[in-house]
């Protein structure tokens, strides 16, 4: 197989890979055997997901998460340069987009490595469709603030410019907190603002629901979903358009 970063996207959640990632995808992956990745544990289990027979103790791993020194990123691509590919997993999703994985593929393009992005499930996209609030313009703002006075005036700000432009706007947060963040929108929006709580894409506790923030007063966030989880276990993307 020629040589490149192969961006290689992996479930969103216990959700069994031939479901949402094309064989071909498997094809690629057994034909590296240098991966850079945001946690080992999960990208070998994943590894392993993909090929019960997977050769991975051929492999080398070098790690991207949080507490990786992104100083060592570029040494990441030197069997790259030697005319390896190597393969870039995150730890949920489509590596690179709000993802370590960017860093890396900035310092390919830098140096004009070949990038190879591969087909899989991308929340963030599959949020937009599937909520009703239009997809011409939408912008992706990531983990608003955790301080309360903070994160409202994010809200405001982010629903000014729905308002406005009609720029369906998305955000995230880390799941234990998704009441709190439920409970911030209903406080901080207009009643008439559109808000969409997509949570547990692509699995058995899939949620996805669009109301106005007066409908979602009346009738609240649920404490279960899916197959009975605890919606402050399940990833969860918002998205707020008027």
């Amino acid at each position: 197989m020629s040589p490149a970063l192969y961006l290689i996207p992996v479930t969103l959640g216990e959700t069994p890979t031939e479901r949402v990632l094309p064989a071909y995808n498997r094809d690629v992956v057994a034909g590296i055997r240098h991966f850079v990745v945001e946690n080992i544990r999960s990208a070998r289990r994943f590894l392993r997901q993909t090929d019960r027979e997977f050769p991975i103790d051929d492999c080398t791993f070098c790690e991207m998460g949080k507490h990786a020194d992104g100083k060592m990123f570029g040494s990441y691509l030197q069997p790259l340069r030697e005319g390896k590919p190597v393969g870039v997993i995150s730890e949920a999703g489509c590596p690179a987009v709000a993802d370590p994985g960017a860093d890396l593929v900035a310092i390919a393009q830098r140096e004009g490595l070949p990038v190879v992005p591969l087909v899989g499930p991308n929340s963030m996209i599959m949020a937009v469709m599937s909520s009703g609030l239009g997809g011409q313009s939408f912008a992706f703002n990531g983990y608003l603030p955790v301080e309360p006075s903070d994160r409202a005036k994010r809200l405001k700000a982010l629903e000014t410019r729905a308002w406005t432009e009609g720029q369906t706007q998305l955000f995230i947060e880390t799941p234990f907190r998704n009441r709190k963040m439920f409970e911030s929108l209903l406080s901080v929006l207009r009643p008439q603002t559109r808000l969409c709580v997509a949570a547990g894409i692509t699995t058995s506790d899939e949620y996805i629901r669009t109301l106005t923030i007066s409908e979602w007063k009346k009738k609240g966030l649920p404490l279960k979903v899916g197959e009975g989880t605890d919606l402050s276990k399940v990833p969860a993307i918002f998205l707020i358009n008027k």
